[in-house]
């Protein structure tokens, strides 16, 4: 399969078959369709999936993004056949298009939600560390069986599962390959939710249309302050004063103060 990625006139990502991609009301949808296949990621998948939210990066038009899957399979992680193609080296010279993806995920200005829906195996659930909301429905299953295939984990996450979860936790996930249901998930802090499928969409499409409609500016200063390393507090705090005095002068805030002044909700719509 190949690695080329469909793009429109503008440069925007399109859909290939098995990674649709839709911008809707600020809101850039990347769907794995690949169902026959449990949504196993190919190359070109990851290779479309790197160019929808990096091409996003200086779009107004997008102002969050939703990473789902099918119907009742979220992805079953790499498709082997394709994986052993071409194995990938990460950080050994030419960039695999599955660091691509990871890459333009972890360093995504904007907010990313994950919509969880049945299976999550392997890189279907490393993505979710690197995502700022998930959720899942109630059917929804958690595995990460590197060392059962001996291998071992990938993309940061052994650094933050443990950190997130603990690291007796993250154990259970990462050395012995348990399978965790949503209530588990939730329980650990994997998922920030647990709904029905009928209801999922819905949920993700509100938390989406709520972050779109937030000041975009603040937004990546807030997620770009989460991101940051663990450091001094005192130290923490002066960069969040150098931010929010920035911020105070910034014409998101003179609509906000306006808007709070004269009893209505803010606009932020003309702001990138």
């Amino acid at each position: 399969m190949s690695d080329t990625v469909s793009v429109d006139q503008t440069g925007a990502a399109t859909s290939i078959p098995e990674l649709q991609v839709e911008t809707k009301d600020g809101v850039r949808t990347l769907r794995f369709n690949r169902a026959d296949k449990k949504n196993a990621i190919t190359r070109a998948m990851y290779a479309a999936a790197a160019h929808a939210l990096d091409s996003a990066r200086e779009d107004p038009a997008v102002k969050v993004f939703i990473i789902t899957g099918s119907d009742g399979v979220f992805s079953a992680g790499n498709d082997l056949m394709d994986f052993m193609q071409a194995p990938p080296h990460v950080g050994g010279g030419d960039m695999p298009p599955v660091e691509q993806f990871m890459r333009a995920l972890a360093g995504a200005e904007k907010p990313v939600i994950a919509a969880v829906d049945g299976l999550a195996i392997g890189i279907g659930v490393t993505l979710l560390l690197h995502c700022d909301l998930v959720y899942a429905s109630n059917r929804s299953t958690f595995k990460t069986p590197f060392v059962d295939l001996a291998l071992a984990p990938e993309f940061g996450s052994s650094q933050l599962m443990p950190a997130m979860l603990g690291h007796a936790v993250a154990s259970e996930l990462l050395l012995l390959g348990a399978t965790w249901g949503s209530d588990r998930a939730y329980q650990t802090g994997l998922v920030g939710g647990v709904f029905t499928p009928e209801t999922l969409d819905e949920m993700v499409w509100q938390a989406a249309q709520n972050l779109a409609a937030k000041a975009p500016g603040s937004l990546k200063a807030a997620k770009a302050l989460m991101k940051q390393p663990p450091e001094d507090l005192y130290a923490r705090i002066s960069r969040e004063g150098e931010i929010f005095a920035a911020q105070l002068r910034s014409p998101e805030f003179a609509e906000a103060a306006g808007a709070f002044m004269e009893r209505r909700k803010p606009d932020f719509s003309k702001f990138d």
